[in-house]
């Protein structure tokens, strides 16, 4: 069972999956310095996600996920992804990975799965996403 995790505890929970992912180790400092926040801040977000069951932590240790931050961690990974691909599709003419991670926290379930329905069925229709490109050329909407 997930516990609603505030954006920020959501993006410390994210960061640790993806060292985990890549490196298999993580340290307060990897965090530390990947979010550009300070030692002490990282620590007491550590002590709430270990209260929390997402991850097991001693102080000056390692830091590992627990089965649930696992899945958690594994689904705000993917969770970014669909909306960078979403805004990708889109053409926005933007900070892609900015973008995706001012608005993610507050797109439901629900939501993310719509936008990943509809990136999947424009990466199988390739023809309909030109035309839908074709027509954002033509009236660039927003730039007017």
């Amino acid at each position: 069972m997930w516990i609603l995790l505030s954006p920020s505890l959501e993006d410390y929970l994210e960061e640790i999956y993806r060292f985990h992912t890549s490196l298999g180790v993580v340290r307060v400092t990897d965090i530390s310095h990947k979010l550009n926040v300070s030692l002490p801040s990282v620590t007491k977000a550590m002590r709430k996600l270990k209260a929390l069951n997402y991850i097991t932590y001693q102080k000056y240790g390692h830091i590992a996920l627990t089965a649930t931050g696992n899945e958690t961690g594994k689904f705000l990974v993917r969770r970014n992804q669909i909306i960078q691909e979403f805004l990708l599709m889109l053409q926005a003419n933007c900070n892609i990975a900015a973008e995706a991670e001012a608005i993610e926290h507050y797109l439901s379930k629900s939501t993310i799965g719509s936008f990943q329905a509809l990136v999947v069925f424009m990466r199988k229709n390739p023809d309909v996403y030109q035309q839908f490109y074709a027509f954002l050329e033509s009236c660039q909407m927003l730039d007017s």
